[in-house]
């Protein structure tokens, strides 16, 4: 299975990188964008009995190690 995980700042988290990207874009004529916020995206190739058991492997590598839950939440989309 392969799985992609999302995993952005929590809404009200200061993120001066997506401010450093709006202005960019600003200044390159793209006066419409409203706002930026950055993020990463780890994509895991898994061996996995199920769906339901990957998915609770990958809820636990992402609360203990993957995304600082204090500041940051996540997602997971898994591809058979």
């Amino acid at each position: 299975m392969r799985a992609i995980v999302n995993i952005y700042l929590k809404d009200g988290v200061l993120d001066p990188q997506g401010k450093a990207v709006h202005h960019a874009l600003d200044s390159l004529g793209f006066s419409g964008v409203q706002s930026v916020r950055v993020g990463k995206q780890i994509v895991i190739e898994l061996k996995a009995a199920d769906r339901e058991s990957a998915m609770r492997e990958l809820e636990e590598m992402s609360e203990a190690l993957l995304a600082n839950t204090v500041i940051e939440d996540y997602n997971i989309e898994i591809e058979e």
